[in-house]
């Protein structure tokens, strides 16, 4: 079976679940932030381990299952955690449940992250809007084949295509809007992307910060490829868990980056509540 078998086989599994449900929208929720999903109405829960060849999350803070329903009355498919390359999956298994959003129906996708702030002035729990990011994963989840059947929008699918707008400018001043009607500012910023699972050293941390990132973390850059090969818009929000290698005075953990994220779960939930319906008006009727 092929890997576009694969993806088919897990998108037509999901869509048998789902029934009429119809989600436009993806959601993928990072370390720490899976209260979005306790917010969809009329929820339709589907473990990942259902899912013919879906990958397992191993990861505290990575629920490992899709919620389905409404959220902002918007139809919605949430990923209550994603994988890692530091897990030992391979890019295509990294980015598999992106292709399996694709092949949904899915027109957008909101990625959210946990992520160390290398910018001055950012405080841990600050929500930041990806403007832009910067892939030193040593890995692009597109090396192989190209296959052209992945291209479910209009253009789409291509060998080589323009990554200019890899976040949608659209959907950015959407969640600026959103966030300002909920009484906060999101800042804006550059991600860097890294393999993991080590933290980064300070040195690394100076040198990033040297070439214009703000922001950086272990996700992200590979979901946001695979959906720009789609030709879905993506939307990316980092929460800043805790200040980059040598900003900050104590040691790097996975359980501040965690806390620091439940911590803010409660604020990113009451954003999306009000962001998918402006992100759903953004988008292209269904054919």
């Amino acid at each position: 079976m092929t890997y576009f078998d694969q993806v088919s086989e897990a998108a037509a599994f999901l869509r048998n679940k789902l029934g009429n449900l119809a989600p436009r929208i993806g959601i993928v929720l990072g370390s720490g932030l899976g209260a979005v999903a306790d917010t969809v109405s009329q929820p339709i829960v589907v473990p990942y381990g259902q899912i013919p060849h879906f990958p397992q999350s191993t990861v505290e803070g990575h629920s490992g299952r899709i919620v389905a329903g409404l959220l902002g009355g918007v139809p919605v498919a949430v990923m209550q955690g994603r994988v890692h390359f530091y897990e030992g999956y391979t890019p295509q298994q990294v980015t598999f449940p992106m292709r399996v959003l694709g092949a949904l129906g899915i027109q957008a996708v909101a990625l959210t992250n946990a992520a160390g702030g290398i910018a001055e002035g950012y405080r841990v729990g600050q929500l930041v809007v990806l403007a832009d990011h910067i892939n030193l994963m040593g890995w692009n989840p597109l090396i192989g084949p190209n296959e052209p059947r992945f291209g479910f929008r209009p253009g789409a699918g291509l060998r080589f295509f323009d990554m200019t707008e890899a976040y949608s400018r659209r959907l950015r001043a959407l969640a600026q809007e959103a966030a300002v009607e909920e009484g906060f500012t999101l800042g804006e910023g550059v991600y860097l992307a890294v393999s993991g699972p080590s933290f980064e050293t300070p040195a690394e941390i100076r040198v990033f910060r040297g070439m214009g990132a703000t922001l950086v973390g272990m996700s992200t850059v590979p979901e946001t490829i695979v959906a720009r090969h789609m030709g879905l818009q993506v939307l990316g929000i980092s929460c800043v868990t805790n200040l980059a290698a040598g900003l900050g005075a104590t040691q790097l953990s996975h359980q501040e980056v965690f806390e620091a994220g439940r911590q803010v779960e409660q604020r990113l939930a009451r954003l999306f509540e009000r962001l998918t319906p402006k992100m759903a008006a953004a988008l292209e009727p269904r054919p």
